[in-house]
This record gives structure tokens, sequence and C-alpha cells, in this order.
């Protein structure tokens, strides 16, 4: 008996989530769909409604999903991530953007609408930027501000930019390392909000599920030291550099270092009103301190 485009899909379908749940997978059901609708090349996939397949689908869509058993990510596979209200270019080498990390971008946003509200236009940094998901976001939602991404990663550079071109949003995209005293030094004392989701992975003994461990560059995953807070601090001195009186820091960190990252930027005496905020699970996420008006730079 043949069977119709709408049979086929959802048997198929069906077959790879339980071949992707196997395999450890931790949405398998969402990422089966999402390889069908990659590779019927449709934006979302409603299996009730099937497009017509040809007779090539079942062999086409096996190989990705046996990709994706592997372990391999979803993100590298389909070519993109999806980030708030922008879906940008994703590839080996650099790291891949995180739905947590949407809030972290959030409050940078809500800061620099404040700050236009004000009559001001605001001036934003994104350090780590990665595929440059931060910035880009800011850049959308708040057209009017000034933002910067940078990175250390020539590979994330040229990311970055790219997508910044492809999406047609205005971000300036600078190769920099946050341990560089002099970085951006045409803004020092003058940025309205510093955000951040810097390398922080504290050393563990559990291993790190495999599209982390094998994926991601360990650059962008490791923060360094004994609790991985090496690099978060040094994007807690850059801040403390570049931003205004009254400026926002917005950093993402481990949700076992809410504490810790609070102790790290209030030893630097440069901030007040710091706190911890939580993700949509409740677990600590990401940090907020204002840049205190007449200390040290």
């Amino acid at each position: 008996m043949t069977l119709s485009s709408r049979e086929r899909l959802q048997r198929a379908v069906g077959e790879a989530g339980r071949q992707l749940e196997a395999a450890g997978v931790a949405s398998p059901r969402v990422d089966a769909l999402a390889l069908a609708a990659f590779v019927l090349g449709v934006p979302q996939l409603v299996v009730a409604v099937a497009p017509e397949l040809d007779d090539s689908f079942e062999d086409r869509y096996r190989a990705v999903v046996e990709r994706r058993a592997r372990r391999e990510p979803l993100q590298h596979i389909v070519g993109s991530a999806a980030f708030r209200y922008l879906s940008v270019q994703v590839r080996p080498g650099v790291f891949i953007p995180r739905p947590e990390t949407e809030l972290v971008a959030e409050a940078a946003i809500n800061e620099a609408l404040a700050v236009l509200a004000t009559g001001r236009t605001p001036t934003l940094v994104d350090l780590c930027t990665g595929t440059g998901v931060i910035a880009l976001a800011l850049a959308q939602e708040v057209p009017a501000a000034r933002v910067f991404a940078v990175d250390v990663s020539p590979d994330a550079v040229e990311l970055a930019s790219e997508n910044a071109a492809a999406l047609q949003l205005q971000v300036n995209v600078v190769t920099g390392d946050v341990a560089d005293e002099s970085l951006l030094p045409e803004l020092s004392a003058s940025v309205d909000v510093v955000v951040s989701n810097p390398p922080y992975v504290p050393p563990q003994d559990a291993p790190l599920p495999p599209e982390v461990e094998h994926h991601d560059p360990q650059l962008a995953v490791y923060g360094g030291g004994a609790d991985g807070l090496r690099t978060p601090a040094l994007v807690v001195t850059a801040a403390a550099r570049l931003l205004r009186d009254g400026g926002l820091l917005v950093m993402e960190h481990d949700d076992s270092q809410g504490a810790s990252a609070r102790s790290l930027i209030e030893k630097t005496q440069c901030f007040s009103d710091v706190r911890t905020q939580v993700d949509l699970a409740g677990r600590d996420r990401f940090v907020l301190a204002r840049r205190r008006a007449g200390s040290d730079r």
C-alpha cells in the first residue's frame, strides 16, 4: 500500500524521535521536527499539513538524524540558531547561542530603552560576543543605540560581522581581548551598558554534554581558574573602566556562581546595587551591577 506524504512524514518523524531519545538527545521530538523542516526547506513543520515529499526524503532525513544522534549540535546541522526575534548563522568554532542568554539580552535592552527615554543615545558594548547575538538583539530592538561587539576569536569576529551584514543591523564588530587594559579607549567612562556572556564554566568532574564538550570551542566555554571566574573577572574590570557613572553591567554566569559573581564585583568597590537574576527555570543566571560614581577607574 502506498503511503501518503503525511503518513510518510509521521512515520519518519516518529522513528527519528525514538532514535534521538535513545541517543540521549534532550529534546528528541523537537529536534526530529526541526530536522524534517530543514530537509524540506520550510521554516516550520506541522506534520498534519505535510508538504509533498519526493522519493529521496527518507534517505536525506535519515542522514541528518544520524548526525544528530551522534550528538552533533542541531544548530550546526541546520546552520542557524534562533535568538529572541532573530535567526543567526552558526558554525563550528564559534559558541552556539543558548536560550537562557535571551534574558541577559533583555536586561541590557531594557536599560538601553530607559536611557533612550531620557533623550540620550545609549552606547552599549557586548564583550565576548561570539556569534554576535546579544549585540544584534540590542541593535534590532534599540535601533537608535550605538552598539559595539568584541571578541578575541577571529572566527567569532568574522561570523558576528557576517550576521550583522546579513541582518542589515548596525553593529561595530571589534577584535579585542577583555584582558587588554586599552580595549576600546575611545569609549572609556562613556558606555551606558556593558553586557557579556563570557566563558564561565568551572572545572568539574561531571562531563559536559557531548554537544558542548566536542563542538563548542573550549576558549568560549571554560572561564579559567579554580572557580571558572577568571574571564568574568576581566569582564568586570573592563566594565568598570568603560561604564559611565550609573552605567549598568549585565553578565551571565553559571548557575552555581551567583554568590561568587556578586562577591567578585563587590570586591572591586566600583559597583553598587549588585544583584543576581534568575532564568526561567529559577536558577541563578546573571548579575546586574551599577557603576558607582567617584570610584577609581
